[in-house]
C-alpha cells in the first residue's frame, strides 16, 4: 500500500474551522490521509467547536491549537487554507506541496451578535456540516 498523503489545514487561530476539518478528515478518511491543522495565530480550541463536533460524534479530544512551527517536520502533499487571512499569510512550503484555498465562514464572528447561545451554536453547526460535506468529497 502506498504512503498516505499528508494534508495540513490552515486557518487564522486553529481554534475552530481547521480543527473541525482535521477531525472530520481523520474520522472519514483516516486510512487515506495523514492530517494536521495549524493556525497563523493560534488561539486555543473554541469550546463551541468542541461542543458541536461532539454532537456529531467526532470529538476534538487529543487535538490542540498550534502554529505551523509546532508541527512535525514533514513534507505536506497538500496545504488547504480555510480563510482569507490564512491564505494571505500562508508560510512558504516546498514547490512539491499543492496549495488549495477552500474558504468557510468564521463561526465565532457569525455568533458574535447571536441573540442566544442556541443561535450562536447554529452558526457553528452550519459550518461544521459544510466542512463535513467538503471532507466527504475529498479525493486528493
Amino acid at each position: 500500500m502506498s504512503e498516505r498523503k499528508r494534508i495540513l489545514y490552515l486557518c487564522t487561530g486553529n481554534s475552530c474551522r481547521s480543527q473541525m476539518a482535521e477531525a472530520w478528515t481523520r474520522a472519514i478518511h483516516g486510512d487515506r490521509y495523514e492530517v494536521f491543522s495549524a493556525g497563523v495565530e493560534p488561539k486555543g480550541i473554541d469550546p463551541r467547536a468542541v461542543r458541536v463536533m461532539e454532537e456529531a460524534g467526532v470529538p476534538l479530544s487529543g487535538q490542540r491549537s498550534k502554529s505551523v512551527e509546532d508541527l512535525p517536520k514533514v513534507d505536506f502533499h497538500f496545504v488547504i487554507t480555510l480563510c482569507s487571512h490564512a491564505q494571505e499569510s500562508c508560510p512558504f512550503f516546498p514547490a512539491s506541496t499543492r496549495r488549495m484555498h477552500v474558504p468557510f465562514d468564521d463561526p465565532p464572528l457569525l455568533a458574535k451578535d447571536a441573540a442566544s447561545e442556541e443561535e450562536a451554536l447554529d452558526h457553528y453547526r452550519r459550518v461544521r456540516d459544510e466542512i463535513r460535506k467538503f471532507v466527504e468529497g475529498l479525493d486528493l
